[in-house]
């Protein structure tokens, strides 16, 4: 770009904190693009061959991994598996956005405290976590010998290896992951909104329903894709929790790759994993901008 000084060119100054910035960015773009991008290029191009005879990969273009995947057998897996996820997501948000809310409304000198309490779960293994809900769910565990003594049950109650233990186990698993967005969108919010709220008459739940919900719609946004995601990828719970007997889209796609060595299928299936994935990254994108356009969120 050039400036003119009477008739003579001038060429503008450089930008000295743009090359900063550049300079900046280059680290963390360059992590992105050799540990996410290229994994990601290359399961599509996986996706897109056949499989050896004795696994592995044969050079034979073909979509049939893709047609394969639209099979009622597998197609049936993945609607089950958005199932799950879903569900999963859904008490999520049922949780987190009380206990959030709670932590964003106490007084400051609480809400590290309660904080580390929410994230408190990610300071142990998660294999550990998972085999200590085995011990509790289990017919002999803490809640069916609970609910023995206090006479509400005779027999013990089937609360392992089934898709109520899945659920449970992925939110409990990923329920930090509601919160903190929760959290810092509420932190957000001015007690003058509320306040203001209430002095024109609005009760509660109106106020609520108004005010508060849609100011966090971003942080609710983000909290749901992040639970979501990591639900509908996940293969140690339903193979821990669910004994193997609800195969979700993650365990298919683990034995494809390590039992059936079918990695051009297991690529497929990973493939649409991570189109759904992005879909649901670029609808929270959408979300937050247009929140941003509007005012609600900073």
């Amino acid at each position: 770009m050039t400036v003119r000084a009477g008739t003579i060119p001038v060429a503008a100054p450089a930008d000295p904190r743009a090359r900063e910035r550049l300079l900046l960015l280059a680290g963390p773009l360059g992590w992105i693009a050799l540990f996410l991008v290229v994994p990601c290029l290359l399961i599509g191009i996986y996706s897109l061959f056949e499989r050896g005879t004795y696994g592995g990969i044969e050079w034979n273009f073909t979509f049939e991994n893709f047609r394969r995947a639209a099979d009622p057998l597998y197609f049936g897996i993945l609607i089950k598996s958005l199932w799950i996820a879903g569900l999963a997501t859904a008490i999520a948000l049922l949780v987190g956005y009380p206990a959030a809310f709670l932590i964003a409304t106490s007084p400051e000198r609480w809400q590290k405290l309660l904080l580390v309490l929410a994230v408190l779960p990610f300071w142990t293994n998660y294999l550990i976590r998972s085999y200590a809900w085995i011990v509790i769910l289990n017919r002999e565990g803490a809640i069916n010998n609970l609910l023995r003594g206090l006479g509400l049950t005779s027999e013990p109650l089937p609360l392992l290896y089934n898709e109520f233990a899945i659920v449970l186990g992925l939110v409990y698993a990923y329920l930090p992951f509601m919160i903190l967005p929760l959290y810092a969108a509420i932190s957000r919010l001015g007690a003058d909104l509320i306040e203001a709220s209430t002095d024109l008459g609005a009760d509660g739940w109106r106020s609520f329903r108004r005010i508060i919900l849609p100011l966090t719609l971003p942080g609710i946004a983000a909290g749901s894709i992040f639970v979501f995601v990591y639900s509908l990828g996940n293969f140690i719970t339903p193979d821990l929790l669910g004994g193997g007997r609800t195969v979700m889209v993650g365990n298919l796609i683990y034995d494809q790759f390590l039992t059936a060595r079918d990695w051009p299928f297991g690529a497929a299936l990973a493939f649409i994993l991570i189109g759904i994935m992005m879909g649901l990254l670029t609808l929270q994108a959408f979300l937050i901008n247009r929140a941003r356009r509007i005012g609600t969120y900073d």
